[in-house]
């Protein structure tokens, strides 16, 4: 999630376990505490596609975290023993261990138990939601005014949970509700990702991988009607398999299971996460190798600039969302080059 949220969860954790002790300063070392797994973004990996892939690595461990949280609850300890050790614990090991755990909801991938396994990427709540934030930060600003307001810290977190658990509730649906149509498609075994667009979940995109396509499927909780409309994109095998030996490749396939999308821009060969972002303005691309004739040579990766979102975007997204709009062709935010059939 965002840092502004992930700095409220933690003032919120702080306050509601040791506001009537600390008083206001118990929210800036809950919202200090809550940022800290993400400083791993400073740290620099040595190429572009090392950085995306081992952000919320290590930091985000709970193999790491739990241990660095009896470190770091000890040295506040000591700092401030007008609260107990089990307290600064409690308070310490509950705001770093729920920052991953809630990271791992996003579709980014957080890599729980680094050094071991695949990324977790539960892919129920989009990176920003304000449905999810607002009630924490409420919480907080009524201890401010008027600490410990310990019921209105509680019920923001609550309030919070409920929503992620909704969000949980709304993919499964979402889920069933797209599984016979991408039946009737031919893609009962293909990969598939579920989804929310951007800052809700009454929205959702669906994407769905074929060795020579990609179908996606946008739905949501209003529409007016239950027909879903499948707008197929073209995939690049030759080109996958090009690269396919690749280090760099090889990080990214493993980091994103396979969600990538090949190209050729003259010489050169990018990969694009498609996982994130919406066709035409993903913002995860890198330059992977320049291919001349038979020879491949590959590059220091880098990440290509970020693709402008067209103001228009956002009200044609909301008019989707509420079902103003019956369908939304996903071809009309996409670059050209990618083409769709809608």
């Amino acid at each position: 999630m965002d840092s502004i949220t992930q700095a409220a969860l933690g003032a919120s954790i702080a306050g509601a376990i040791a506001g009537k002790t600390l008083g206001r300063s118990a929210l800036l070392t809950g919202a200090l505490l809550g940022t800290l797994p993400d400083l791993d973004v400073v740290i620099d990996y040595g190429s572009a596609v090392a950085n995306f892939t081992q952000h919320r690595g290590f930091s985000h461990s709970l193999f790491i975290l739990a241990p660095l949280s009896l470190l770091i609850a000890w040295c506040l300890w000591r700092w401030k023993p007008q609260l107990s050790y089990q307290r600064w614990l409690a308070l310490v090991a509950l705001i770093l261990i729920t920052h991953p755990l809630l990271d791992s909801f996003t579709t980014y991938g957080t890599q729980l138990f680094w050094p071991l396994g695949e990324p977790v990427a539960i892919h129920s709540i989009f990176i920003i939601d304000p449905l999810y934030t607002l009630p924490l930060l409420a919480g907080c600003l009524a201890f401010l005014f008027r600490p410990p307001a310990s019921m209105a810290l509680l019920g923001g977190l609550l309030l919070s949970t409920l929503y992620l658990g909704w969000s949980v509730a709304a993919q499964q649906a979402i889920t069933a509700r797209v599984k016979p149509v991408l039946a009737e498609a031919g893609l009962a075994e293909a990969p598939v990702m579920v989804q929310p667009m951007p800052f809700n979940t009454i929205l959702w995109r669906v994407t769905a991988l074929s060795p020579d396509r990609r179908v996606e499927i946008v739905t949501g909780f209003l529409d007016k009607q239950d027909e879903l409309v499948l707008e197929a994109f073209p995939r690049n095998p030759q080109l996958a398999s090009l690269v396919a030996g690749l280090p760099d490749v090889q990080r990214l396939e493993w980091f994103t299971r396979g969600f990538l999308h090949y190209e050729r821009h003259g010489h050169q060969i990018t990969a694009t996460d498609i996982r994130l972002g919406i066709p035409g303005v993903h913002p995860f691309t890198f330059a992977l190798a320049e291919n001349t004739g038979n020879d491949l040579l590959p590059l220091a990766s880098n990440r290509l600039p970020r693709p402008s979102l067209d103001q228009a975007t956002l009200p044609v997204l909301w008019s989707r969302m509420t079902g103003e709009m019956p369908v939304l062709c996903l071809a009309t935010l996409a670059a050209p080059t990618q083409g769709s059939r809608c």
